[in-house]
């Protein structure tokens, strides 16, 4: 029997944090041989907010070593730059001639990032959704991870797929399969270090919310010395009173592997000048063998450079198939 397929991607836009590692990166690590894992560098994503030209690629093999530092492996696990599978730009343009302009701007996310970025909104940024409808449904998935904020999304995906299936499809023949939601397992959140009410993000301006998987020693240290905590000795965990003392006693717990009862009773009379060095240590050392390990594919460009263009051939093989089916099912000429 086949493994059902599961689908997800990160942006190539800034370092790779706790949160991400432990959000999805991990999660993906844990279960990978139950799954055929495409996992995918959104580098077209990346480009809804203004980039360095001279960054995004670098950016993109970083990503990439990471990911393999990280544990994901090959033989489970196909791993490609969106970028370079030129079916996702090709899709998406057919996909937006049949979804309407409304529900696209009545996405949360768009209204929100709208707001922030006042003139500065471009087009890529309200049609960002159906982008990554397209990455979606190339591949045929079973399964999808999301967060919380990626459910609206991927409830869009949905839609469209039911919209292309009445305009295009047969009853019986649907043309693009419906994805179906993964939901990530409990400790997944990850909050900021500076407020434990907001979830740890590579877009917020202050490097001290986040530990970055590749910081040194040095910056973990500083940073986690510096984070925000209260005035209450004895930590604890689910306390709404204290948001600060469950995001860290939840990153201890899941960084040095104990039970949430084990830490609970470890951690219960301590204040946090005896806490901060133990959560300390523990994040370095569980940081040291990715970090060991990016390096090592970083030093060799060649390993990486296979591949990403492994990866790209096998995507590719799958996508333009898709592809072909929406063209043909929209009354496309075969390429002569």
């Amino acid at each position: 029997m086949s493994k059902k397929r599961v689908l997800s991607g990160v942006q190539p836009t800034g370092n790779l944090h706790l949160g991400n590692y432990l959000g999805a990166i991990r999660n993906w690590v844990e279960g990978q041989s139950q799954y055929d894992n495409y996992l995918f560098i959104a580098d077209l994503h990346a480009i809804t907010v203004p980039q360095e030209p001279a960054d995004l690629a670098a950016n993109s093999y970083t990503l990439a070593a990471l990911y393999l530092a990280c544990g994901l492996d090959l033989n489970n696990s196909t791993i490609f730059i969106q970028s370079h599978v030129s079916a996702h730009s090709e899709l998406t343009w057919l996909l937006n001639c049949i979804t309407p302009l409304n529900w696209l701007e009545d996405m949360i996310q768009f209204k929100e990032k709208a707001l922030k970025q006042g003139e500065n909104v471009n087009v890529g940024l309200l049609d960002y959704p159906v982008l990554m409808a397209s990455d979606i449904l190339l591949y045929k998935p079973d399964k999808v991870p999301v967060g919380e904020d990626q459910k609206q999304h991927l409830e869009l995906t949905r839609d469209i797929v039911n919209r292309f299936n009445h305009l295009f499809a047969k009853p019986d023949q649907p043309v693009l399969k419906l994805p179906e939601p993964m939901i990530r397992k409990e400790g997944a959140r990850v909050m900021s270090l500076t407020d434990g009410t907001k979830k740890m993000s590579k877009s917020d301006p202050s490097e001290m919310s986040r530990i970055n998987l590749l910081d040194s020693p040095d910056e973990i240290t500083r940073k986690i010395k510096r984070c925000k905590t209260d005035a209450i000795r004895g930590l604890e965990f689910d306390n709404p009173e204290r948001p600060e003392s469950n995001n860290l006693l939840t990153l201890y717990m899941l960084l040095s592997g104990k039970t949430k009862q084990e830490v609970a009773t470890e951690c219960q009379d301590m204040g946090w000048g005896q806490f901060k060095p133990l959560f300390t240590d523990t994040v370095i050392a569980a940081l040291k063998p990715i970090q060991d390990k990016y390096q090592a594919v970083m030093d060799d460009k060649g390993y990486l450079e296979s591949v990403l263009r492994h990866g790209k051939h096998k995507a590719e093989a799958i996508a333009n198939q898709t592809l072909a089916e929406v063209k043909a099912a929209m009354g496309y000429s075969v390429p002569l």
